[in-house]
This record gives C-alpha cells, sequence and structure tokens, in this order.
C-alpha cells in the first residue's frame, strides 16, 4: 500500500506489551498535537488530555480498576505513558468526539513507531467509590467525566492482524 495514512490504519495494532523505558517528549509532542488537530463537532473540542507518566498515577487507577472487578492483570499493560481524556459534561457529542481524537493518537503514535491500546474499562475507576480521588489526581476540569484512555509505549511485541468479519456493510445507492 502506497498511501502512508492506509498504510497505518491497515497495520497498526492493539499492544498488550511494552518496553519500560519512558516514550521520548518528541514523540508525546507529536501525539498531542495530532490529538488537538482531530475533528470533532462543531469543533467544539470538548476533550481534556491527562498525560500521565507517573508510574505510581498510573498504578493506583489500575489498583482501583482491578479491586472493582476482581482482576489479577494490569489494564495498562506495564506502558509508561497513558492518556485520560475527559469530556464536557454538557456536549453531546464530547465522548464521541473524544473517541475520534483517541484514534487520531492510536494513528500518530504508529506513525512515530510507537505502540498503544485504546482502553475504556479505566471508566470504572471514575464512577466507583473513590471517582472524586481520581477526578482530581487526574486533573479533569469539574465539567468534565471520563469518556476513553489510551496506553502508549514503545512495544516489545507485535501481533497478526485480527480478521475482519463479514457481513458488516450494506449499500443504499
Amino acid at each position: 500500500m502506497n498511501n502512508p495514512v492506509l498504510s497505518a490504519i491497515s497495520n497498526r495494532r492493539s499492544i498488550r506489551k511494552y518496553k519500560p523505558q519512558q516514550i521520548s517528549e518528541e514523540a508525546l509532542q507529536t501525539l498531542l498535537k495530532a490529538a488537538v488537530e482531530a475533528p470533532s463537532a462543531n469543533n467544539a473540542q470538548p476533550w481534556h488530555f491527562t498525560v500521565v507518566q507517573d508510574a505510581a498515577v498510573i498504578k493506583a487507577v489500575n489498583e482501583e480498576i482491578k479491586s472493582i472487578f476482581g482482576r489479577e492483570d494490569d489494564i495498562f499493560y506495564a506502558a509508561p505513558t497513558v492518556i485520560f481524556l475527559s469530556a464536557d459534561k454538557k456536549n453531546k457529542w464530547g465522548k464521541l468526539d473524544s473517541g475520534i481524537a483517541v484514534q487520531t493518537i492510536a494513528l500518530a503514535a504508529h506513525s512515530v513507531g510507537l505502540g498503544t491500546v485504546i482502553l475504556g474499562f479505566p471508566s470504572a475507576a471514575f464512577t466507583g467509590a473513590h471517582a472524586e480521588h481520581f477526578h482530581r489526581l487526574l486533573k479533569f476540569p469539574e465539567t468534565h467525566e471520563f469518556a476513553i484512555a489510551i496506553a502508549i509505549g514503545i512495544p516489545d511485541e507485535t501481533k497478526e492482524a485480527h480478521p475482519v468479519k463479514k457481513g458488516h456493510i450494506d449499500y443504499i445507492r
């Protein structure tokens, strides 16, 4: 495929094993630039990005999720960077727009050699008994709520493309 955008879409994978070293500041700024340039309904830009590179904070959110669901695994897969997106509660398209922004981050990360996995599971930490604590810890604006997260790092492994299911497209012409 000669088109770099279509190639990135075809070749990007959800990575669940990362090398321990942190991503570069240059790469992080590249991803954030792409994120804020993502489209949003009426250009409202209803998102807020909280970049977490403090392993203790990532662990705290992970431990909360584990306690809620009785899980043993690391929902963030030991990624050294996690970006939490929160969306304006009053914007009916805020979570959808945040999803567009997070996919933009994922494709930008792939284009610079980084791996990602998009995560909805962390939502439990922001609706459970300690929700207010995590809202404050992650500096969500008071007007915002958790939308989606993305773990980012240097891939330590990859996987084959998942099979594409048939029957998900209809045409009305």
